[in-house]
């Protein structure tokens, strides 16, 4: 077992970072960063901050759901790439834990 960092992050489906999805451009990012790895998820409901609750729908044109980008790596490389996300995501929700990895594959 390894000690490692989780992040997540908070955001919301037409978050953009110079005209393209930010959860995209985060991923893109962290792969280039060479991250252990990443994910987005697209939530079928949920809030971020004081907004209300919003919910995925059959035929959903309110790009308002949640996504959250979850990604691990060590301390230092996440500390590394730490200060671009702050940027990318600037105002939304980042939450940093320590985590213990049970497996990891190549």
């Amino acid at each position: 077992m390894n000690t490692a960092v989780q992040v997540t992050i908070y955001l919301n489906e037409a978050d953009r970072w110079h005209h393209a999805p930010l959860y995209l451009e985060l991923l893109r990012m962290l792969r280039e960063e060479n991250v252990a790895g990443a994910a987005a998820f697209h939530a079928v409901a949920g809030f971020l901050g004081r907004s209300e609750v919003h919910q995925a729908h059959l035929v959903d044109t309110d790009r308002n759901l949640p996504v959250i980008i979850i990604f691990v790596d060590l301390g230092e490389h996440i500390d590394r790439v730490m200060p671009r996300v702050r940027e990318m995501a600037a105002g939304r929700l980042v939450v940093r834990e320590n985590v213990v990895v049970e497996q990891h594959g190549n």
